[in-house]
C-alpha cells in the first residue's frame, strides 16, 4: 500500500507539472502571437508608405536630372521632404520583447514543436538583419544627404507649412499639403553650385537601398512571422 501511496503521488505530481507546462506554453503561445501579430499588421503599412516613398524619389531624381528647378511645380517640396527629410516614419523596428523573454529565461522549451523552434531562431536572425539594414539606411542617411539637405533645401517651406497647422505632425501636413487652400513655394538654396547629376544619383543610390530593404531584409522577416503565425494557429488554435 505504501508502494502504492507513493506512485499515486508521483503520477499526480507528474500530472499536475504537465498540466502546469501546457498551460505555460498556450499563454506563452498566446503573448507571442499577439506580438508578432501587431507587428505583422505595423510592417503591412510601412511597406505600403515605404513605396509611396520610392516612387516620390525617382519624382524627384527625374526632375533634378531632366528638368528646370528655377520655377518648381508644387508637388516638387513635398515629394522633396517625403524623399530626403522624412526617414524614422519609414523605418520598421520589429518587436521582440516576448521573444526576447522566453529565450532568456529558457521558456522556448515549453514549444515541443521542432518546426516552431527552427522558425524562432529565422525570425531572429530576420530581426538582427532588419536593425543593421536600418543602420545603414541611417548611415547612408547622415552622409551624404543629411549634408546635401543642409545645402540645398529650403526649411522655410518646412516652416511655413508649420504656420498651415502648427499642432499636426509634419508628415501629416505634407501628406495633406494639396488639401490646404493655402500653398507655400518652395525653392532650391545654392542653385548654382548644384551638380544635377550627382543629386540625381544621390537619391537614386538611396531608393535603391530602400528597395533592396523592403524586398529582402523585410520580405524575408514577413515570410517567417507568416509561417510562426501559421504553426501557432495550427498547434494551440488562435486566432
Amino acid at each position: 500500500m505504501l508502494f502504492l501511496a507513493v506512485t499515486l503521488g508521483f503520477i499526480v505530481e507528474n500530472w499536475r507539472e504537465h498540466n502546469a507546462e501546457k498551460k505555460h506554453e498556450k499563454e506563452f503561445a498566446q503573448e507571442l502571437y499577439s506580438e508578432l501579430k501587431a507587428d505583422s499588421i505595423v510592417l503591412a503599412n510601412k511597406i505600403s508608405e515605404r513605396k509611396l516613398k520610392e516612387k516620390k524619389m525617382y519624382y524627384v531624381a527625374s526632375w533634378f536630372k531632366d528638368s528646370s528647378l528655377n520655377n518648381l511645380p508644387e508637388p516638387f517640396y513635398p515629394a522633396l521632404t517625403i524623399s530626403l527629410y522624412l526617414i524614422n516614419r519609414y523605418a520598421f523596428e520589429p518587436k521582440d520583447g516576448i521573444l526576447s523573454q522566453l529565450r532568456n529565461s529558457g521558456s522556448l522549451r515549453y514549444f515541443k514543436s521542432v518546426y516552431l523552434q527552427k522558425l524562432l531562431g529565422d525570425i531572429s536572425v530576420s530581426i538582427n538583419n532588419i536593425r543593421e539594414r536600418n543602420n545603414q539606411e541611417y548611415q547612408y542617411w547622415s552622409s551624404p544627404i543629411k549634408p546635401f539637405m543642409l545645402k540645398y533645401f529650403d526649411f522655410d517651406w518646412l516652416t511655413q507649412l508649420r504656420n498651415i497647422n502648427d499642432t499636426s505632425a509634419i508628415h501629416e501636413l505634407v501628406y495633406n499639403y494639396e488639401k490646404y487652400n493655402f500653398h507655400v513655394k518652395g525653392k532650391i538654396m545654392n542653385l548654382s553650385a548644384l551638380d544635377k547629376n550627382e543629386a540625381a544619383n544621390i537619391i537614386l543610390f538611396y531608393r535603391q537601398m530602400l528597395i533592396s530593404t523592403r524586398t529582402l531584409q523585410l520580405n524575408d522577416y514577413i515570410i517567417t512571422n507568416h509561417k510562426i503565425l501559421d504553426e501557432l494557429r495550427r498547434n494551440y488554435k488562435l486566432e
